[in-house]
């Protein structure tokens, strides 16, 4: 499907206009964040992949064309629509990387109506992919490499689609599995699960819950021992574990409570009963604060399920995203509004040693000790290169954390970086402002 009605009501009415008016230059619209939220240092670039889906797929079907005829477009604007495909470049910052205020995660160049039809589109992908990719890179700095993250966020994000975006960007940032099994099978994840409360009271006692899971499942074995009461639920699992050798396969999962001491509480049990190896997984309302107060607290945690609050990106649940004209049929342009003032021109981000940035316009040079992290990666309505490996996106998302100031990092206070301006951006923008007509 081209999927060309998912989009806002007026870039249809636009696109329309602009056909009827022959306005079918090339036109360069630029996607960026205007301001961080205020919990953020920095963000995690994602969600390119889908809009390049949509972008290859892009067309009007005839039910479209239908129900467009019964709004009242007009038989020339209809026509011009039935042929229209998306024909344009694409220039992007490629997904892993870390990206700050005003710098452009996309931008696209395409005649004017193309341009202008799929701005919803890609607006609604990299702000929530890169939302939830941001929150769970959080979680990730706020383990510390203590313990491993599973993405457990499915059942409660705001639809199917998030929680398959959900998946994909946690593993991207450094999350070890996901209970989604299409997500895992999708994007060639580990998938990880345990069982619920529901199969435990299934079975009049808790043991016999425990003893038909491990026994159906001996190499995966994880028992849930908060039903009824947690440390008696330790001992039981100790009980199955002894008595079907599973020394070397099984974990215990907390999921209520205070989880710092309980982890500690079980850990005392598991390894006076010789259990060492015996993991514990905990979940439940995790986010970064209270996996970092887990590593404060020096509990002895081996996994950490993360679901709803990183799921969706629950402190942050929007990015304050743009999608700004910046040039048309040549003529770099700008908006001036308070507070929403854009720099004009196709654009470049400039990135040197500790992601010290500096927006700059496309065609200059690099600054000294400074490489462009836009690349092209579609030109004439087609993608440059395939599918990346969510490995490739993860090592770059490491290597560009690493360069992370402290102050970025804090989950707290966090103090994000900002990009300078070039000397040749800033003229741009100075000669665009002061040539307005206002008349």
């Amino acid at each position: 499907m081209g999927r060309a009605l998912l989009t806002d009501f007026y870039e249809l009415t636009m696109a329309a206009s602009y056909l009827r008016r022959g306005m079918t230059a090339p036109a360069t619209f630029s996607l960026f964040v205007r301001r961080l939220p205020p919990t953020r240092g920095f963000l995690v670039a994602a969600g390119l992949e889908e809009c390049l889906e949509f972008l290859e797929a892009f067309r009007f079907e005839e039910e479209d064309l239908a129900y467009l005829t019964s709004l009242g477009f007009a038989d020339e604007v209809l026509e011009a629509f039935a042929s229209l495909r998306f024909s344009g470049d694409v220039w992007a910052i490629p997904e892993g990387r870390v990206v700050l205020a005003e710098e452009p995660l996309l931008e696209v160049t395409a005649p004017m109506p193309e341009a202008q039809l799929v701005e919803t589109y890609l607006l609604n992908k990299i702000s929530f992919h890169t939302a939830v990719a941001s929150k769970a890179a959080r979680c990730v700095l706020a383990a510390q490499g203590r313990f491993e993250l599973v993405d457990f966020g499915l059942r409660r994000t705001q639809g199917l689609e998030a929680g398959m975006a959900a998946a994909r960007a946690s593993a991207m940032v450094g999350f070890g599995a996901t209970s989604n099994v299409e997500a895992a099978r999708r994007y060639g994840l580990t998938p990880s699960g345990t069982m619920a409360h529901s199969y435990v009271e299934a079975f009049p006692r808790e043991i016999d819950a425990f003893r038909a899971f491990a026994g159906d499942f001996p190499e995966r074995t994880t028992f849930l021992v908060d039903t009824y009461d947690t440390l008696t639920g330790v001992t039981r699992a100790i009980e199955v574990i002894r008595d079907l050798g599973l020394e070397h396969h099984a974990a215990i999962r907390l999921d209520s409570g205070d989880l710092s001491a309980l982890a500690r509480g079980a850990r005392r049990l598991l390894d006076d009963a010789g259990l060492t190896e015996v993991r514990i997984v905990v979940s439940g309302n995790l986010d970064e604060h209270r996996l970092a107060r887990l590593v404060q607290d020096g509990a002895p945690v081996d996994v950490a399920g993360v679901g709803t609050r990183m799921g969706v990106s629950a402190d942050a649940p929007y990015l304050d995203t743009a999608y700004k004209l910046v040039a048309y049929d040549g003529r770099p342009v700008a908006k001036l509004s308070t507070d929403k003032a854009t720099y004009p021109g196709a654009k470049q981000v400039f990135r040197a040693a500790g992601l010290r940035d500096t927006l700059g316009l496309r065609d200059e040079a690099p600054p000294p000790g400074s490489d462009p992290i836009l690349e092209p990666v579609m030109e004439g309505g087609r993608r440059l290169r395939g599918s990346e490996d969510l490995e490739v996106q993860r090592r770059r998302y490491e290597s560009d954390a690493a360069q992370l100031p402290g102050s970025a990092t804090e989950l707290v206070e966090s103090i994000a970086p900002t990009a300078g301006v070039s000397v040749a951006l800033a003229s741009l923008t100075e000669g665009v402002r002061s040539g307005v007509r206002w008349e």
